[in-house]
């Protein structure tokens, strides 16, 4: 049976996350110590410690999430003493968890990673002032119904789908007073509750179009390697392996939809059935079986995880 290997998204952040890594690993301390480097930054700390409302900080959360998810993958290998393509067969992240994957795949380095996630953090921030826009999770509705409600529901305005997460759930991103009117728009075509998002901009939506242009020319800078094994990119939903190519995708996934759902599918396809989650939360696992019944998913957090998980691997 295939595995392969996903990393989560914003949402995942918690205080504390990685604390249990770093007490038990030396391998998870240094991957901490190199990120705080790189970021002239003692996020390790803030990850540790908090406040909460440092580590939900988008410029803070996204390499934080990062460092968790490349800490579990080089335990595997160096602890574990697995390589990431005896274990996998492909790689995949939701959203930021896209570096994540690419770090783990050897094809970015964590340093500049890292790097580059603090500037999408603060350049995706930056694109909207504070309560301009909005994001909310439709439950109970597919990607073209929800796709409709939004043409509705702009009125010159911007909302778009950004997330298709699987199961039913839907996300759309815009100016808070679309997104509102999306909300209302989805209620005949099938959605059974609209839930604003806590978040403190719209991603994923043209909206972010001038954090795209911030990513592209940092990208331009950074040496990108051909990943281990092939990157399942969000905006595409099928793999690649070209770094050119893979740059690419990364600038078009600051405004375009994460096809989530359509590129589990396509691993199944490609034979994957085990979705093994690294680093912080569960949330991509437990969205598995609501995507496709014959898959399975397991989160890999702590050090017992990591343990079961090699016994098995």
């Amino acid at each position: 049976m295939s595995r392969a290997f996903v990393f989560p998204g914003q949402g995942s952040q918690a205080v504390g996350m990685g604390a249990d890594l770093a007490g038990a690993f030396q391998t998870a301390r240094d991957v901490f110590q190199e990120v705080d480097e790189a970021l002239k930054q003692n996020l390790s700390k803030l990850m540790r410690e908090g406040p909460e409302s440092e580590i939900t900080l988008t410029e803070n959360a996204q390499p934080a999430l990062m460092a968790v998810s490349v800490a579990v993958v080089r335990i595997l290998e160096k602890d574990g003493r697995k390589p990431l393509p005896a274990l996998a067969s492909h790689v995949a992240g939701h959203s930021l968890g896209e570096y994540s994957a690419l770090v783990a795949a050897g094809a970015l380095h964590l340093a500049d990673g890292a790097r580059l996630l603090k500037l999408r953090g603060q350049s995706m921030q930056k694109a909207v002032p504070v309560g301009e826009g909005a994001m909310a999770a439709l439950l109970g509705i597919e990607l073209e119904p929800a796709r409709e409600a939004c043409r509705e529901a702009a009125l010159g305005e911007v909302v778009a789908v950004a997330n298709d997460n699987g199961g039913g759930q839907i996300v759309v991103s815009g100016h808070k007073a679309a997104v509102e009117r999306a909300i209302e728009a989805a209620k005949p075509r099938g959605s059974k509750r609209g839930i604003l998002l806590p978040v403190s901009a719209p991603f994923h939506c043209p909206l972010m179009q001038p954090a795209a242009d911030a990513m592209q020319a940092a990208l331009d800078q950074v040496t990108l390697g051909t990943p281990q094994v092939p990157l399942v990119a969000n905006v595409l939903a099928s793999e690649v392996t070209n770094p050119a190519e893979i740059k690419q995708r990364l600038v078009e996934q600051v405004t375009g939809l994460v096809r989530w759902r359509e590129s589990v599918l396509y691993m199944k396809s490609a034979g994957v059935l085990a979705l093994i989650e690294c680093g912080a939360g569960k949330i991509l696992s437990g969205l598995v079986k609501r995507i496709d019944k014959e898959m399975s998913g397991t989160a890999l957090n702590t050090p017992a995880d990591i343990e079961a998980f090699l016994k098995t691997a």
